[in-house]
């Protein structure tokens, strides 16, 4: 089994002794424990040098987290073959009371309604070949009273008046924006993420959800040299571009997404009763500055005729229909981090309420998504390729045990009969019940 400490050797750079070894003990708890990831679930699961108000000292020092992600990623989980791509997204979690720092409503796609809780923005680099996302910044999402009220006044406004374009007015440059603050946000967190990365890692596309599939976020991404990847609403109004001679016309024929023309038709697939059509063109919208590279991709029912499609675009032209849908399906990879922390690692259970105790219980969060990945590579490469989190938390709790009850032996055993021990005791609460091998004395 390997060792906490040797892997967080990587960041004694960046934690001073003390702090080290607080977040080992913190971690090699949170491994083997079961129920809620609490300070006081971890102060008991510790053991020696983890008592509660170490515990609590760890949570309530400041932590330079985002740095901290990077060097372990680096050294542990980066692969120089690999291409990577970032992914985007917002997490909710829920959380009573008032006193919580930053808490408010937001809505949970969990739920399907606003919650009251805390609104987290994640970024991590998403492998395109293994297939694999690791989360390296996450901030909070703070929403200021004044900003609901602005939002709120500024829609009852916008309702009284006049539709259509005001008379007398002109033409402006799509690609000068005002980025709202959720758009400063992220482009304040891409431009921190790459200058820690400091350009050792050549990355183009930007992965995000539906969200943000508006001319101001292609163009805060294109303000950062990268290229967006997201989807366009179901009734976006596409152009083709204007063949004629009249150079003061810019867009062509309007595109119907259910009518389109077989000249765009890349690959055609049937799936029992459905068929599947895909589409690629170069269109023209309004509300953007430059054309768009968009794939439409069009299921209709054989017997019914009923149909349903999605349009995925990006600012790349030259990226190739299947490109760009195998692009934003691994957007999705971000999902299966928000899972892990929250199921495994405490991102739902946490009782902090003040900023700094807050950050670090959710960084911590995700900061195990990623050394817990580490982990399992390691058992999965030992033939074992259907280890899973859960059994990796048997084998650290079975340790435990194990240890805990040789203290109260006379004589301690022989090392060949701890390591069988561990090993049975491991698949007792294991998924798959395999052999853990190389589970060794501590």
């Amino acid at each position: 089994m390997p060792e906490i400490l040797t892997l967080l050797s990587c960041l004694t750079f960046d934690l001073n002794n003390t702090s080290l070894k607080h977040l080992g003990c913190v971690i090699q708890a949170m491994l083997a424990m079961s129920g809620r990831v609490t300070m006081l679930g971890i102060s008991r699961w510790a053991g020696k040098g983890g008592s509660y108000r170490t515990i609590q000292r760890f949570f309530y020092s400041p932590q330079n987290w985002p740095t901290l992600m990077w060097v372990f990623f680096r050294t542990h989980c980066f692969c120089p073959q690999e291409k990577y791509a970032i992914a985007g997204d917002e997490v909710v979690t829920t959380k009573s009371g008032h006193k919580t720092y930053g808490v408010d409503w937001f809505f949970s796609s969990l739920a399907s309604r606003p919650v009251k809780g805390l609104a987290f923005f994640a970024l991590s680099l998403v492998g395109l070949e293994q297939r694999q996302s690791y989360p390296l910044r996450i901030e909070q999402v703070i929403r200021p009273v004044a900003e609901a009220k602005a939002a709120l006044t500024k829609s009852s406004a916008q309702s009284k008046g006049k539709r259509g374009r005001p008379k007398g007015s002109k033409n402006k440059d799509k690609t000068q924006v005002n980025l709202s603050r959720e758009l400063l946000h992220i482009r304040g967190m891409l431009s921190a993420l790459l200058s820690t990365m400091g350009g050792s890692i050549p990355l183009e596309y930007l992965l995000l959800d539906g969200k943000f599939g508006h001319n101001n976020a292609v163009q805060m991404t294109r303000q950062l040299g990268l290229h967006l990847v997201s989807k366009l609403r179901y009734d976006s109004a596409l152009y083709l571009p204007y063949q004629g001679t009249n150079s003061r016309r810019k867009y062509g024929d309007k595109l119907k997404p259910r009518q389109l023309p077989q000249q765009f038709l890349c690959h055609s697939t049937i799936e029992g009763d459905w068929r599947t059509d895909i589409y690629q063109v170069q269109v023209l919208h309004k509300e953007f500055a430059q054309p768009l590279n968009v794939v439409i991709l069009l299921k209709t029912h054989i017997i019914t005729q009923q149909q349903g499609h999605v349009i995925l675009f990006s600012s790349d032209l030259e990226l190739t229909y299947n490109q760009l849908i195998d692009l934003y399906s691994l957007r999705f990879q971000i999902e299966f981090d928000f899972r892990d922390a929250k199921q495994f690692w405490g991102l739902e259970d946490f009782m902090n309420i003040s900023q700094t105790a807050v950050t670090n219980a959710v960084n911590l969060a995700f900061f195990m998504v990623n050394l817990s990945r580490r982990l399992l590579r390691d058992f999965r490469r030992a033939q074992h390729s259907q280890f899973s989190i859960l059994d990796l938390k048997a084998c650290y709790r079975a340790v435990k045990y194990v240890d805990e009850v040789i203290k109260l032996l006379p004589q301690k055993p022989e090392p060949i009969l701890i390591s069988r021990i561990k090993n049975q005791v491991a698949n007792l609460g294991a998924i798959h019940s395999v052999p853990v091998t190389g589970i060794s004395p501590k």
